[in-house]
């Protein structure tokens, strides 16, 4: 059975996110520059890099990246952004030897895409396991809390999607499904008649550490936004840096 990530992110997924940008990014990896430091030349996974625009902004900063994402079509736009090393797979099987990186970093809320937490369980304890001694995770996550308590349940939005940069006519809708455990967005490009879903595990912050700390991973900073605004219930984002005794 294809699964929907295997679906969803091609040349469409821009037109639902044209504000996640090179600034963006750039705030995003200097909030971990100031937490985590690396030297010139050390091993850094940009764990499902999308377009690269962490990764390119990562080996600004003298990392050696190796991008990882499952997606053709985000990998292809990585490839007109940065000279990285990228490869292809799925973050659940995890082709690099044990103590291969200095410093991991998934970002944008790109986990909890599987309904079996065993499976997510599974991909933080490679990480882990790919982390050098003394290496670092840093783990960019939805706030789960807010999600639930604010969830916009529909939403009209219109963009560019597809290779001809063509308009066409978003439609959002979100739901909260599973028992609580999911937030749900199905996304319509109408003037095409398709269809595409997102679904993301609503996992706390508590959770999350938890996830961490089975595999090794000890919390040493938390933040609940990209400038490094507190973490609390109404952060957008959870930030986890974790370090590998």
């Amino acid at each position: 059975m294809t699964e929907w990530f295997e679906q969803w992110f091609g040349e469409e997924y821009h037109a639902l996110y044209p504000h996640r940008d090179e600034e963006d990014a750039r705030r995003a990896v200097d909030l971990i520059r100031g937490v985590v430091r690396w030297s010139a030349g050390d091993r850094i996974l940009d764990l499902a890099c999308g377009p690269g625009r962490h990764a390119a902004a990562l080996e600004r900063l003298g990392g050696r990246v190796v991008g990882f994402d499952l997606s053709r079509a985000m990998l292809r736009r990585a490839r007109e952004r940065t000279r990285v090393g990228l490869v292809r797979g799925d973050m659940r099987a995890l082709p690099f030897r044990d103590g291969s990186f200095a410093l991991a970093v998934n970002l944008f809320t790109s986990f909890g895409y599987f309904l079996s937490d065993d499976e997510h369980r599974r991909v933080v304890h490679q990480v882990a396991a790919a982390l050098a001694s003394g290496g670092h995770f840093v783990l960019d996550y939805l706030n789960a809390e807010l999600v639930r308590r604010t969830v916009q349940l529909s939403q009209e939005a219109e963009g560019r999607a597809g290779t001809d940069d063509r308009r066409t006519e978003v439609r959002v809708t979100r739901r909260i499904g599973q028992g609580g455990r999911f937030v749900i967005k199905e996304i319509e490009l109408r003037d095409e008649g398709r269809r595409f879903e997102e679904r993301v595990r609503l996992y706390s912050p508590d959770e999350l550490a938890a996830l961490l700390m089975d595999s090794g991973l000890h919390v040493v900073a938390q933040f609940g936004d990209y400038d490094g605004t507190r973490l609390g219930p109404d952060a957008p984002r959870v930030i986890l840096v974790a370090a590998r005794s």
